[in-house]
C-alpha cells in the first residue's frame, strides 16, 4: 500500500503538470498535503510536517544557490564568465568543449556538493552555449552528468561519509576505490547521454536573468587570473576545509577557522564579496551596478527556489508517513548478496522517497550487521550502497527539480534526461562494484 501511494502521487504530479499545465510549486504542496492526508498524518500536524520538510530543504540549499546564482550574475556581468569559457573552448577546441566540461566538474565534484558546484560552474555553461552556439543540453548536461556522480558516489559527500562511519569503512580508502568507478562511469554518460537521439531532440533556451545578454569585445573582458582566481576561491576553500577534516583531528589548532572558510555559504559569501570588488569598483563598476545584478540574479531564483522547498515538503510527506520504515521492515530478510542487497536497497528508498540522503542512512542501517560478518570489504559496501542512491532521480528528489529549472525543461522533458542518466549511472556503479569484489 504505501508504495502504491507513492507511486500513484507521482502520477498524480505528472499530470497536474503536464495535462493541467498546474505551477510546479502548487501541484507539489498540493499532492504533499493529500499524501500527507492518506499516509494517516493528522490534519493539524499537516502544515507543520510540510514547513519541517520545506525549511530542511532551504537550510541547506537557499542561502548557496542564491549566493551561488549572484557571484555567477556578477561574474557574467563583468565578462569573467565570458573569459574562462573562451580560454576553455581555446585550450580544448569548440569539439572537446564536453571534454572540458567533464574535467572541470569532475575536479570541482571531488569535494563539492552537487548544488554548490553546479551553482559556480553553471554560468560557465552557459556562456559556453552562447560562445559556440550550440544547445545548452550538449555542453550542461555532461556538466550535470559528471556532478551527480562525484557527489553520489564518493565521500566526502554527506551520503558517501556518513555510510563510511556505519560500516567502520576507511573514507580515504573508499575515495581511492570509487574513484575506478565513479570517473569511467561518470565520463561515459556524460559522452554519450548529450548525443541519445531523444536528448538531441531537445532545445531549451537559457533561463533569463541567470546569465547577461550581453558579448563583450576582447579588449572589455577582465584578465584570466582574476577572473580564474574568484571562480576557483570557493572550490579552494571547501576543498581544502574538506581535506584538512579527513587528515587532521578535530581538535587541531585552526580547524574551527579552517572548517569555517570552508563551509559552502561563508565560502561563497566571500567569493561575492570578492567578486564585487574586483568586477566592482577596481574595474570601474558602480557598487549600484553590482546591486542591480545581484537583484536581477534573486529574481530570477525565486520560482526556482519555490519549487525546490516543495520538493523538500513532499519528500518530508513521504518519510514522515512511514514509506522508509514500511520498506525497511520488508526487505530485511531478504536473503541476497550483502553488495547486491545494499544496492537494491538504496534504490528502492530513492525511488519512493526522493532523498539520496535518506536512502543512503536506511539502506545502510538494514545492511550494517551484516557487513563484519560477510567477508565483504566495507568500502565496496559503501559504493554499494552510494551507487543505488543516485537512481531513479525524478519529481520527489528536490535536485530534480533544480535540473529541471536551470535547464529549461519540461517534466517530461528532464525525467527523460536525468531519471535515464541517474538510472544508468546507479547501473554502472553497480557493476563497477562487482568487478571490484572479485579482485578485492
Amino acid at each position: 500500500m504505501p508504495l502504491l501511494v507513492v507511486a500513484l502521487s507521482v502520477v498524480a504530479l505528472l499530470f497536474l503538470m503536464t495535462k493541467v499545465r498546474l505551477n510546479g510549486f502548487i501541484a507539489l504542496l498540493l499532492v504533499a498535503t493529500v499524501v500527507a492526508v492518506v499516509q494517516g498524518i493528522g490534519l493539524t500536524e499537516i502544515s507543520d510536517v510540510l514547513e519541517t520538510g520545506i525549511g530542511d530543504q532551504l537550510s541547506g540549499t537557499l542561502p548557496v544557490i542564491g549566493l551561488g546564482a549572484m557571484v555567477g550574475r556578477v561574474m557574467g556581468d563583468a565578462g569573467a564568465a565570458q573569459r574562462i569559457a573562451t580560454r576553455l573552448t581555446r585550450a580544448f577546441g569548440d569539439r572537446w568543449v564536453q571534454v572540458a566540461m567533464v574535467v572541470t566538474a569532475m575536479l570541482i565534484g571531488v569535494t563539492m556538493f552537487y548544488e554548490v558546484a553546479f551553482v559556480i560552474i553553471v554560468p560557465v555553461a552557459f556562456t559556453l552555449v552562447r560562445v559556440t552556439r550550440q544547445n545548452l543540453l550538449w555542453i550542461g548536461l555532461p556538466m550535470s552528468i559528471a556532478l551527480s556522480t562525484m557527489h553520489s558516489f564518493l565521500p566526502p559527500h554527506p551520503g558517501p561519509t556518513a555510510v563510511a562511519e556505519m560500516f567502520e569503512a576507511s573514507v580515504g580508502k573508499t575515495l581511492f576505490v570509487g574513484l575506478f568507478v565513479a570517473v569511467p562511469a561518470g565520463a561515459l554518460i556524460a559522452l554519450v547521454w548529450p548525443r541519445l537521439p531523444f536528448v538531441r531532440r531537445m532545445n531549451p533556451s537559457i533561463p533569463t536573468g541567470l546569465v547577461t545578454e550581453r558579448v563583450f569585445e576582447e579588449d572589455e573582458l577582465p584578465g584570466t587570473g582574476w577572473s580564474l582566481t574568484v571562480a576557483l576561491l570557493p572550490v579552494v576553500l571547501i576543498a581544502g576545509a574538506a581535506v584538512a577534516e579527513m587528515s587532521l583531528d578535530d581538535h587541531a589548532p585552526g580547524m574551527g577557522v579552517i572548517k569555517f572558510a570552508g563551509s559552502p555559504e561563508f565560502a561563497l559569501l566571500l567569493t561575492l564579496l570578492l567578486a564585487m570588488y574586483v568586477f566592482g569598483p577596481r574595474a570601474g563598476r558602480s557598487l549600484k551596478d553590482l546591486a542591480t545584478s545581484c537583484a536581477d540574479a534573486a529574481r530570477s531564483m525565486a520560482m526556482i527556489m519555490l519549487v525546490i522547498a516543495a520538493g523538500g515538503a513532499y519528500k518530508n510527506v513521504l518519510v514522515e508517513g512511514g514509506i522508509s520504515d514500511y520498506i525497511k521492515d520488508t526487505t530485511a530478510h531478504w536473503s541476497v548478496s550483502p553488495l547486491l542487497l545494499a544496492w537494491l536497497i538504496a534504490v528502492i528508498l530513492r525511488i519512493a522517497l526522493g532523498s539520496a540522503t535518506v536512502a543512503v542512512s536506511t539502506a545502510a542501517g538494514i545492511v550494517a550487521p551484516m557487513v563484519a560478518g560477510s567477508g565483504t570489504s566495507p568500502e565496496l559496501m559503501v559504493l554499494a550502497v552510494s551507487c543505488g542512491s543516485i537512481a531513479f532521480s525524478h519529481v520527489n528528489d528536490p535536485g530534480f527539480w533544480m535540473f529541471k529549472e536551470y535547464f529549461n525543461l519540461s517534466v517530461l522533458d528532464a525525467l527523460k534526461a536525468r531519471t535515464t542518466y541517474t538510472t544508468v549511472l546507479a547501473l554502472l556503479g553497480l557493476g563497477g562494484v562487482l568487478a571490484l569484489n572479485t579482485v578485492m
